[in-house]
């Protein structure tokens, strides 16, 4: 498919590379494409069951990137990429959209999309965030920086597996947006585990524990429905969110303030709660005390 031909005319074959958990849910996803699905690993037994269901497996890298014209890469590390990446290049027709789901740095999606428009491919750096449940069900969001006309061949196939397709920006904004969307997950990750030493020492259910969170965070978002502004400057005085804000950061250092207490009773470090205690309220983008006399 050349970027001048209608690509709802003839759908084109859609390639996946890597098939590891997450990239052989992906290839799940798109069997019976109209176009065809083509799929790939270095491990060719990671393939047969998707060959079973009615995908092809090509005999290399090359002939993959001969015959699919949108290829999703789902490898591990930027290394793997860059490889799979340039084992990509030359033999894609011009208009191939490459589409890196892994990821990496942002660095390294620029540079390979800078590549690759040299020879009239596309790629767009396109991580996921879902999981396996997420992939499973075909509910990943993805989050996608390049070329946004390249972006809108892909999300017809795309919506198989993803029903949240955000567009960042350039070459390079999907993977920055990953990663502070992965920041929340893994802190909060931490955070949790640190709350379970406290509950563990307090004599309180753990799993009990976990079902109220879910089911909390279920209802009011958990931490990432804080981010409801476009920028993470300070709140002004006449800002209609600042008395949110306000009363939210002060509940908050109240309980972390408890907590603390809690685990100084228990004999319970909580090396996190101190550090959110301590850096709240410039958090939320709120003044000290002493700022706001």
């Amino acid at each position: 498919m050349t970027p001048n031909e209608d690509p709802s005319a003839t759908p084109p074959t859609i390639g996946v590379v890597g098939l590891g958990q997450m990239g052989s849910l992906l290839a799940k996803r798109l069997i019976g494409w109209p176009g065809g699905l083509c799929v790939y690993d270095v491990r060719p037994e990671a393939a047969r069951p998707l060959v079973e269901e009615g995908a092809v497996l090509p005999d290399s890298l090359e002939e993959l990137a001969r015959s699919a014209g949108i290829i999703s890469v789902m490898v591990l590390d930027d290394r793997q990429v860059d490889e799979v990446v340039n084992g990509i290049i030359p033999f894609a027709r011009p208009g191939t959209v490459v589409a890196l789901h892994s990821t990496i740095r942002a660095s390294t999606a620029e540079r390979l999309a800078a590549q690759a428009a040299l020879t009239g491919v596309a790629v767009l750096d396109a991580p996921v965030s879902g999981g396996v449940l997420g992939a499973s069900a075909g509910r990943l969001a993805l989050l996608v920086g390049g070329d946004r006309d390249a972006l809108d061949r892909c999300r017809e196939p795309f919506g198989r597996f993803a029903d949240l397709i955000v567009h960042f920006g350039p070459a390079g904004a999907g993977t920055r947006a990953k990663l502070s969307r992965n920041l929340i997950n893994f802190v909060g990750l931490a955070a949790a585990l640190e709350a379970a030493r406290l509950a563990d020492a307090a004599g309180v259910d753990i799993v009990k524990l976990g079902r109220v969170t879910t089911h909390s965070d279920a209802l009011a978002g958990g931490p990432g429905a804080i981010l409801i502004r476009n920028s993470s400057a300070p709140l002004e005085v006449d800002d209609p969110l600042r008395s949110i804000f306000v009363h939210t950061c002060a509940l908050g250092e109240k309980d972390l303030a408890l907590a603390l207490d809690l685990g100084t009773e228990l004999g319970v470090d909580l090396p996190l709660a101190a550090t959110a205690l301590g850096r709240l309220s410039d958090y939320f983008g709120l003044p000290t005390e002493q700022e706001e006399t």
